[in-house]
């Protein structure tokens, strides 16, 4: 049972660039318009909300509501970016393009294109979330030069919902599924992980739950970076993060190859 997984694992450090250069060679033709249609969604709520809401809320935890919302709104921008390339295009390239199927009569191994295809979402996030932080760096709301510190953690967590990602599209048998991943993961995890509102307003029991969520952990990094304020808990926040893009990749490599090659 290990010797067929074990052979289904990234064969080397570097094969995953070729699935990576691939998808990358196919995005450049319709760049702009992916980065806009990422960022339409945190950009539309940083101006609804910060504008809108802000002019109500005032100041929340010493600062003005859109600076709270401007960091948010970067990792949030991160997470859609990664999570709709692997549950879309990802999907696509497994399921109804075929392009894995002929991948994988090269010397590329399953592990390999997971990877690559993982570390492609991750640019993507990287992406938007630094074009996302740009917009709030324009209107003020980043602090130069603390707010590179945010660049790696916006990457980690693109990564991390790539990887969770990744898991759904291993089990979905067809796009409509997705859609239940959205509204019943990601939407819930927004409000409840600080984006919007400081977590110390909800009771304690989501409190405590949203420490398990890998946006909070990601929020608790960007902000800090982003506001130029000494952060707590760094190295817990990275490691959980860790954790995220691990563990749910080696899952999801078990569950394409019982998927793809059973």
């Amino acid at each position: 049972m290990w010797k067929r997984y074990a052979a289904v694992l990234p064969a080397n450090p570097w094969n995953w660039i070729a699935v990576w250069r691939r998808n990358y060679m196919a995005w450049k033709k319709a760049a702009i318009a992916s980065i806009l249609g990422n960022l339409a969604e945190p950009v539309t709520s940083l101006f609804g909300l910060g504008f809108g809401l802000g002019a109500m809320v005032g100041r929340v935890d010493g600062i003005p509501y859109v600076a709270f919302l401007a960091a948010g709104m970067v990792a949030t921008s991160a997470m859609i970016s990664a999570t709709f390339e692997t549950i879309h295009a990802t999907f696509a390239r497994m399921h109804a393009k075929r392009t894995w199927e002929s991948a994988l009569c090269t010397q590329l191994t399953l592990g390999d294109i997971v990877l690559g295809e993982l570390a492609w979402a991750a640019s993507k996030a990287l992406l938007a979330g630094t074009a996302m932080m740009l917009v709030a760096a324009t209107m003020g709301f980043a602090s130069w030069p603390s707010v590179l510190f945010a660049l790696p953690v916006i990457a980690l967590t693109g990564f991390a919902f790539a990887s969770l990602a990744m898991i759904v599209t291993a089990l979905a048998p067809s796009y409509d599924y997705f859609i239940f991943y959205q509204t019943l993961f990601l939407t819930p995890m927004l409000f409840l992980s600080g984006a919007v509102f400081p977590v110390s307003q909800l009771p304690d029991i989501f409190q405590k739950l949203s420490h398990l969520l890998p946006l909070s952990h990601s929020i608790e990094l960007i902000r800090p970076a982003m506001l130029d304020r000494p952060g707590g808990g760094v190295a817990l926040h990275i490691s959980a993060l860790c954790i995220f893009a691990v563990m749910p990749f080696f899952l999801s490599v078990g569950l394409l190859r019982r998927r793809l090659m059973s």
